[in-house]
């Protein structure tokens, strides 16, 4: 029906992420922590060159346990829309389960579909700033050249099927499109 591999912009990449973040800080945390064990064990006192490489890599494990508690805030595309979605999309060129952040705010797109100059997204979340999402994204694609991107989020996923059909209909270039694609590939999480 869809893709399911865990890349970024594939379909279950945010659960598959929320995984992946948790095994690698527990490793992380576990490592650091058999580091200083291992030294106390060794030396009988916590004052030791073990406890400084321990406390040193206790730095990485938060950084992974920042990123995981990033993912597991998020939900990706229900399975309802997602296929919903799957019969609508035709030969579009899609991204699911896309986070972007902002300093103001994150931004949770179950899909998007990008033809040409064209951005269309499906969120599920009711309390999305549309208007603040239009600047973030538009601000960053100009950074990288697309100066006439058009972008529209729909909340109602009747409509975005409607919208994903009119797309399909559009003749476009497959350079933006795939530009486009992979500058939102880079800026979200």
């Amino acid at each position: 029906m869809f893709s399911t591999d865990a890349c970024k912009g594939s379909y279950n990449y945010l659960k598959s992420q929320k995984f992946y973040e948790a095994a690698r800080t527990f490793i992380y945390f576990a490592i650091s922590f058999a580091l200083f064990i291992a030294g106390y064990f060794t030396t009988g006192t916590r004052l030791n060159l073990l406890t400084i490489v321990a406390v040193l890599g206790c730095l990485p494990a938060c950084r992974s346990a920042v990123s995981m508690i990033m993912f597991m805030r998020c939900r990706g595309c229900s399975v309802e829309n997602a296929g919903a979605i799957c019969k609508s999309r035709g030969e579009l060129d899609e991204l699911y389960d896309m986070v972007f952040t902002s300093y103001d705010r994150n931004y949770v797109i179950a899909h998007l579909a990008v033809k040409g100059n064209t951005i269309c997204g499906f969120t599920e979340d009711v309390k999305l700033d549309e208007q603040a999402f239009y600047r973030h994204i538009d601000a960053i694609l100009k950074t990288d050249g697309f100066r006439d991107a058009s972008i529209k989020i729909y909340k109602d996923i009747k409509k975005y099927e409607e919208r994903l059909k009119q797309m399909n209909e559009l003749d476009a270039d497959d350079a933006n499109t795939k530009g486009i694609i992979n500058t939102l590939k880079s800026v979200a999480l």
